[in-house]
């Protein structure tokens, strides 16, 4: 993808985008070792692939298996964009709110290979502290930005987009929850 419109457009299934592998010319995150046991494989595969229609899943399980394997991370590299990741000027987002555009802004700035510490992983500083968890994530929460009215909130959950929800003018165009706890783990 080479335009900001087409970054807005969703997630690229149709036709899906080629293999890519991770640059050596960039900085990459340390492999994660997460000391997974084969269900908790499965759970985390599942979880990846709830992104894409299952005519995608025989392509990409193997492959975010592997990512799964060989990074302890499912990053989806494949769909890492073609755009120059970097802060364009505001008015050049294609979007419905000014709000939704300074998002949008922010999101790109923070992934610039100029200010990302691993901008290929989505870590922005600290060597985990990242943007979106994967790349269907930043796809997903870019279209949402871009369809957002001021009478919308976009809401997420440790990077997951749950949904653009109606609001007013007043209220925060954006609701991020991170780090839930659950009792026993």
């Amino acid at each position: 993808m080479s335009t900001l419109k087409e970054v807005c457009s969703g997630l690229p299934v149709d036709p899906i985008p080629e293999q890519r592998t991770r640059d050596p010319k960039v900085p990459h995150a340390p492999v994660r070792r997460p000391n997974l046991n084969p269900r908790e494989q499965r759970l985390a595969l599942r979880n990846a692939l709830r992104y894409f229609p299952p005519t995608c899943h025989e392509i990409l399980a193997p492959e975010f298996a592997a990512e799964l394997r060989d990074y302890g991370h499912i990053y989806m590299y494949r769909f890492r964009p073609l755009l120059a990741l970097k802060a364009y000027p505001i008015d050049e987002y294609p979007c419905q709110c000014k709000q939704a555009a300074a998002i949008m802004h922010m999101i790109m700035n923070n992934l610039d290979p100029a200010v990302a510490q691993f901008p290929h992983e989505l870590v922005t500083y600290g060597g985990n502290g990242q943007v979106l968890s994967n790349w269907a994530q930043f796809w997903l929460v870019m279209k949402y930005l871009s369809e957002m009215t001021e009478e919308q909130t976009l809401v997420m959950y440790s990077g997951h987009p749950m949904g653009l929800y109606p609001s007013t003018t007043a209220a925060p165009r954006l609701v991020i929850s991170n780090g839930m706890v659950s009792a026993g783990h």
